[in-house]
C-alpha cells in the first residue's frame, strides 16, 4: 500500500526519461520502495491512497507500471492526467474510497462487472467507481491506440 501524493517523478524518475521503458521500469518507485520493481509479479495490483500520480503528465509513469506487469491500480483518488494516461495505455485505474483497507500481501479479485474488489484475505468486498463504458471499451481493447486502430479498421472494411 502506497500513501498519498505519490508523484509521477517517483513512479518514473526524470533521470531515466531518455531510457527505454524497460530501463525506466527498473527504477519505478525506487525512492518510495527500493525493492518495488524487483518484487512485482505479473498480475499484481498496486494500491495507494489519495492523489496517486500527482505531478507531471508523463505517460511513462503508467507505462512503467504496466511494463512491470501491474494488472490494475487501486487508489482513493488519482491525479487527473495520470488517471487518463493509465486508461489510454490499457491499465485499469480504479477509484476506491476504501483502498486503505487493503494491505500488502492481501489476495484480491477484481470484478469489473460489479465494480467490486474482493479482498480474499480479509473476506471484504470493496466498491470502486465504475469506469465509464466508452473508456472501459478502450481499456479492453488494450488502450487508446489499439482502440482507435480497431475502430478505424471497422470503418474501412464496411
Amino acid at each position: 500500500m502506497f500513501g498519498d501524493d505519490v508523484s509521477t517523478d517517483a513512479i518514473a524518475p526524470g533521470r531515466y526519461m531518455k531510457s527505454d521503458i524497460a530501463e525506466m521500469a527498473k527504477h519505478c518507485l525506487e525512492t518510495v520502495d527500493p525493492a518495488f520493481a524487483k518484487s512485482v509479479r505479473f498480475g499484481d495490483v498496486l494500491v495507494a491512497g489519495r492523489n496517486f500520480g500527482a505531478g507531471s503528465s508523463r505517460e511513462q509513469a503508467p507505462a512503467a507500471l504496466k511494463h512491470l506487469g501491474i494488472a490494475a491500480l487501486v487508489a482513493e483518488s488519482f491525479a487527473g492526467l495520470f488517471y487518463r494516461n493509465s486508461l489510454n495505455l490499457g491499465l485499469p485505474a480504479l477509484v476506491c474510497p476504501e483502498a486503505r483497507q487493503i494491505h500488502n500481501g492481501d489476495e484480491l479479485k477484481i470484478s469489473y462487472e460489479e465494480s467490486a474488489i474482493y479482498d480474499l484475505s480479509t473476506r471484504r468486498k470493496l466498491a470502486f467507481e465504475a469506469i465509464p463504458p466508452h473508456l472501459w471499451e478502450m481499456v479492453l481493447d488494450g488502450g487508446l491506440l489499439p482502440h482507435l486502430e480497431k475502430r478505424l479498421k471497422c470503418r474501412t472494411t464496411s
